[in-house]
């Protein structure tokens, strides 16, 4: 299973975020940290703010921030609410495809079974995870450091 970019993103972008826990960030210092389109990361946000991972404020002291502390942002989760298909193979497909043997092969079962076991270790994780090397990824990206 491979993640589509707008997952891949969307993680970075609840990253990114996570360590700003005092205020708000904006699309655009996500965007010019890691040098994505700000235009993409527009429709990230507007998706993890549907999801109630990110509250978003208009406005001139607005921008985004978590819904939620890192360790409440469950992985798992986030791929779920990002991904919009999860057919690894045709047959999983709603209405099954068009395979000729699909009434009869068992290989779904195997695709549907790695499925639930690579989510179900996603659900393991939290954005609380990712973020125990906080002054690392903080240097990384360019975020001052957080006051003392």
């Amino acid at each position: 299973m491979r993640v589509t970019l707008h997952t891949d993103y969307a993680l970075r972008m609840l990253a990114y975020i996570a360590l700003h826990p005092a205020g708000y960030c904006t699309v655009n210092d996500v965007a010019d940290a890691y040098n994505l389109s700000h235009h993409h990361l527009m429709k990230v946000a507007q998706r993890l703010r549907q999801s109630g991972f990110i509250e978003t404020t208009r406005g001139r002291a607005g921008g985004i921030r978590l819904a939620v502390t890192p360790d409440k942002v469950n992985i798992g989760a986030v791929v779920r609410a990002t991904e919009d298909d999860f057919a690894l193979v045709e047959c999983m497909q709603s209405g099954g495809g068009g395979c000729a043997i699909a009434r009869a092969c068992h290989m779904k079962d195997m695709f549907v079974e790695a499925l639930t076991a690579y989510l179900a270790v996603l659900d393991k994780y939290t954005l609380g995870h990712v973020m125990h090397n906080r002054a690392l990824l903080r240097r990384l990206l360019g975020i001052a450091s957080e006051p003392a």
